[in-house]
């Protein structure tokens, strides 16, 4: 893939991020979902690529646009992959919360894993400690190995965990092991990353989340040097039979990189709709202007590069009242 494209998917992010930003707070996750997923799906159309999804927003009979299967892009380049979010946080948009995105992930074509929408058990680190952990061990047994690679000891690491119900038993072992906890109220692409950007703190991210985001987050720290580790829970026949169905002849085993990634190149590309870990949200200026913050991030060179723009709304096709309007954008 060439390096220029980067830059082409981060501009169908950011379409992604200014249509749905129109909705923040207004307590309608469906309004601003089909919004960003209009402004993506339309933007897609100028993009250099032979596209084909393999996440997005589920199955050609429930979703008119990004469904799984769908070809995308002018196929005038690379025959790719596509991971495509287009807003993290339905929920937390309506509700005007932080740590909303709008998220796409492109890797060479085959590599990307064909996750169901089920949950996913996830542990993610950064480079430091990719390649020395296991999903398979205790949760204390995986402590003592991060406390003996990074130097720490377990007091002082920090551990990243979304703030569900279903975690309390591993939040609680967490802390009883002495490790400072930080909770996640949503987020789960972003927390998984958080282990491996630079300036950040955090050590580890454990739990688990939807195996969609997995497979997103896994293309973002593939891109930093970092590692996901991953394995499905299906709960049920139905889920079960439905990761036969995707090709996972055997869902309960652990799922590491090449599994979820591949080993081809892989672009990475978010801009944030709402403030959250690493990205600033929307800003509107005046009644036809936005400012947003993205991230692009490519797995050949492990470039991170983060971008501001302003953003003439008009241009784009961009009404603050309802979102995307046309496919005029550029």
């Amino acid at each position: 893939m060439e390096r220029e494209l980067a830059l082409e998917i981060v501009r169908v992010t950011e379409m992604g991020a200014l249509s749905s930003a129109c909705f923040i707070g207004r307590g309608d996750k469906n309004a601003a979902d089909q919004a960003a997923t209009t402004a993506i799906r339309s933007m897609f159309d100028s993009v250099s690529i032979d596209g084909t999804v393999v996440i997005g927003e589920g199955e050609m009979d429930d979703a008119p646009m990004l469904y799984i299967g769908e070809k995308v892009g002018n196929k005038q380049g690379p025959s790719v992959d596509v991971a495509v979010d287009p807003l993290e946080g339905t929920e937390v948009v309506a509700r005007g919360l932080e740590n909303a995105q709008s998220v796409i992930a492109i890797a060479d074509r085959g590599c990307l894993l064909h996750a169901p929408d089920i949950y996913m058990e996830k542990l993610a680190c950064g480079p430091q400690l990719a390649g020395k952990l296991s999903l398979e061990d205790p949760v204390d047994v995986t402590l003592q190995k991060a406390s003996q690679v990074t130097g720490k000891a377990i007091s002082e690491l920090k551990i990243m965990v979304l703030d569900r119900e279903r975690h309390q038993g591993l939040i609680n072992s967490l802390r009883q092991a002495g490790v400072r906890v930080k909770l996640l109220d949503h987020g789960d692409i972003a927390g998984a990353i958080a282990t491996a950007l630079p300036d950040n703190e955090v050590d580890l991210y454990m739990g688990s989340g939807g195996a969609p985001e997995g497979v997103l987050a896994a293309a973002a720290l593939k891109c930093l040097g970092g590692e996901m580790q991953g394995r499905l829970l299906p709960q049920g026949p139905f889920e079960l039979q439905r990761c036969h169905m995707m090709g996972l002849d055997d869902p309960l085993r652990v799922l590491h990189m090449e599994d979820m990634v591949g080993s081809g190149d892989v672009i990475f590309a978010a801009t944030g709709v709402s403030t959250g870990e690493f990205l600033t949200g929307v800003r509107f200026i005046g009644n036809d202007r936005a400012e947003t913050h993205s991230v692009i991030m490519r797995a050949q060179s492990r470039t991170i590069r983060y971008i501001r723009s302003i953003h003439y709304l008009p241009s784009k096709g961009i009404d603050l009242g309802v979102g995307f309007r046309h496919a005029e954008a550029m």
